[in-house]
This record gives C-alpha cells, structure tokens and sequence, in this order.
C-alpha cells in the first residue's frame, strides 16, 4: 500500500470517527463526492495538517459539493 493510500485510509477512519458514522456510510458519501480523489489531489497539503483540520476540510468539500457535512 503506498503513502497516499495509507492516508486516505487514515481520513476515512478519522471522518469516521468524529462524525459517527458507520464504514459503509463514509465510504458512500466519499464515493458520491468523490472525496477520495479530493484527498490523493491534495495529499501534499493535508496530510501535514491534525486529524482535526482533515475532518474539517473534508466536511467542508463535502459542503462544497452541495451537501452538508
């Protein structure tokens, strides 16, 4: 498995988490908003920041996409 990969595993779990949400519903919203291109995109900036700023980021992409996160 290679970094971006492992990180993207990372933010699923971490949105996972904070958010209270099962896998197979994280794995769908990602899917749907496509989240996960989202994150191997901008890998670089991300995965330098807290688990906290991920979630927010994420959540806010989300948003951005037209649904609240």
């Amino acid at each position: 498995m290679d970094e971006k990969t492992r990180f993207v595993v990372y933010c699923i779990e971490q949105y996972k988490t904070a958010k209270n949400l099962k896998g197979r519903e994280v794995i769908d919203l990602f899917n749907q908003y496509q989240v996960i291109g989202y994150i191997r995109d901008f890998y670089e900036s991300l995965h330098t920041t807290g688990r906290q700023y991920i979630v927010e980021d994420i959540g806010q992409y989300i948003e951005s996409q037209g649904k609240r996160a």
